[in-house]
């Protein structure tokens, strides 16, 4: 099996060769989608989606061909902002307070703010809803965003009216007020970043956007129009609305560069595009009434997993006239790797006292994708136990990823510059790798433990939930006032 994937421009190859990145102080855009895989995308194969937006982005970007998060999205998110593999930080889960990300950790919007960025989240936070964990704490100067890991996931902490109407009209928490908005929430996420640039471009200080969207995330609600064609193809709501929501972030994103452009920022300004894990679990296409396993760019296992199909994801770089257009990078990265790049790229200087950093500046690759890069070992476990069954869980849904192989549950190994879908184990043939893995999983698994600052803490009921009894609240002392972007021309 193999990932499809462009042929590359040499002409562009070592554009940036001779270009120093550090100190380059660029506004920085990030959009990251939710459960969207390496599949998922017309420019990766797919051959049923139309993205074309993002199909032109990717020919344009220089991209991470082996670029690896987590399994799931908090893990992943906490990564990101902390520079630290999630058990590091505090992160275990999406839920039960595990995905509340640790109280010490000096985070990156922080590390930027220090360095005289503005700063901007628009969508899913995930990383604790009590005041004291909220990004408006933790490095974000404007923020609208949803509750818990998804808009109307009420029992885990959204707020109470969103359950009605998942994704439309969402009740968000904008800056320090929880306001009423209107429209489906990709799109309201999308102007409210422009708006907001819009406004950075008018005072003589860098910015970051993070553009958090909670799509294509279950459940799949898309609007009608972007269903349509899903529909009238066969497919059933469940499909139509899944691919609908990715073509819509698609016509989303390409507003979104095409307003950038009009504005003649790009040239100052590095936009990204990735997802936080691999593809929804469960998900399957059906087409009048007949089930198939969705294109899934030739990769083993999905989200939640802990093969390539549930860390490996899109990851899309493009700054006009600096980064090289078709370019790819081929060597091993990941998302801890984002926090040391930016601040590298922003001139921050990182205080004396903070988390260690696990990930390494991707700068050298940015100014010459075939800069020597050490081989590295990247841990994952998924998490997600029980409460106590932390040790169980050891080698449930884990692995360790070099740049030759992946060492699976334990016991699987695959070569994955010769075999990327991961279709023969040749854990026999190689004891010596294998020996090597476990012990360095075993390690690392050790080193985390007085870092899980949130294991054992009590079950949290719907109602009791920081953003449930906020709301109630508010609505109660002062109501929920209509909110909407500013208009932009």
């Amino acid at each position: 099996m193999k990932i499809i994937i462009f042929t590359l421009s040499f002409l562009s190859m070592f554009k940036t060769e001779a270009q120093e990145l550090k100190n380059r102080r660029p506004n920085i855009i990030m959009v990251i989608t939710d459960d969207q895989g390496m599949g998922d995308l017309s420019c990766m194969g797919n051959p049923i989606l139309k993205t074309p937006h993002l199909d032109k982005f990717y020919k344009t970007s220089t991209r991470f061909t082996d670029f690896q998060v987590s399994p799931t999205c908090a893990p992943t998110r906490s990564a990101i902002m902390s520079g630290r593999a999630p058990f590091k930080n505090g992160v275990t889960h999406t839920i039960y307070q595990r995905e509340r990300m640790a109280l010490d950790v000096f985070t990156m919007p922080q590390a930027l703010q220090k360095a005289g960025y503005n700063t901007g989240l628009f969508g899913k936070w995930h990383l604790g809803d009590e005041e004291v964990y909220l990004p408006g704490n933790r490095g974000f100067d404007e923020v609208l965003m949803h509750g818990a890991g998804g808009v109307g996931q009420v029992q885990y902490g959204d707020f109470p009216p969103n359950g009605d109407n998942p994704y439309f009209d969402s009740v968000l928490l904008h800056n320090k007020t929880i306001v009423q908005t209107k429209g489906f929430c990709t799109d309201l996420f999308f102007e409210s970043t422009l708006a907001w640039i819009k406004e950075q471009e008018k005072v003589e200080k860098p910015y970051f956007a993070y553009v958090a969207l909670n799509a294509p995330h279950s459940p799949y609600i898309a609007p009608e129009k972007y269903k349509k064609r899903f529909l009238e193809a066969g497919f059933d709501e469940k499909t139509a609305g899944r691919y609908g929501m990715i073509e819509n972030i698609d016509d989303n994103f390409g507003a979104f560069m095409k307003k950038l452009e009009s504005w003649k920022v790009l040239d100052n300004t590095l936009v990204i595009f990735m997802t936080d894990n691999g593809m929804a679990n469960g998900f399957m296409l059906n087409r009048n009434g007949k089930k198939e396993m969705p294109f899934n760019a030739g990769l083993k296992g999905v989200k939640n997993s802990p093969h390539e199909g549930g860390t490996h994801v899109p990851a899309f770089w493009y700054w006009r006239g600096v980064l090289g257009e078709g370019v790819d990078i081929d060597a091993l990265t990941a998302h801890i790797d984002l926090y040391p790049t930016f601040s590298d790229l922003a001139g921050v200087e990182l205080p004396s006292h903070m988390q260690d950093l696990d990930g390494k500046s991707l700068v050298p690759l940015l100014q010459n994708p075939k800069a020597t890069w050490p081989d590295r070992e990247l841990f994952i476990n998924s998490g997600r136990w029980d409460v106590g069954e932390r040790e169980a869980s050891k080698y449930t849904n884990s692995a360790v990823r070099s740049q030759k192989w992946r060492f699976v549950n334990n016991k699987e190994l695959y070569n994955i510059s010769i075999d990327p879908g991961e279709t023969t184990n040749v854990a026999s043939a190689n004891p010596v790798e294998l020996t090597k893995f476990r012990k360095l999983y075993d390690q690392w698994w050790a080193s985390t433990l007085p870092l899980l600052v949130n294991e054992g803490l009590p079950l949290v009921k719907p109602e009791n939930q920081p953003f449930a009894k906020r709301y109630y609240k508010q609505l109660k002392e002062k109501g929920i006032p209509i909110w909407e972007p500013a208009k932009i021309d």
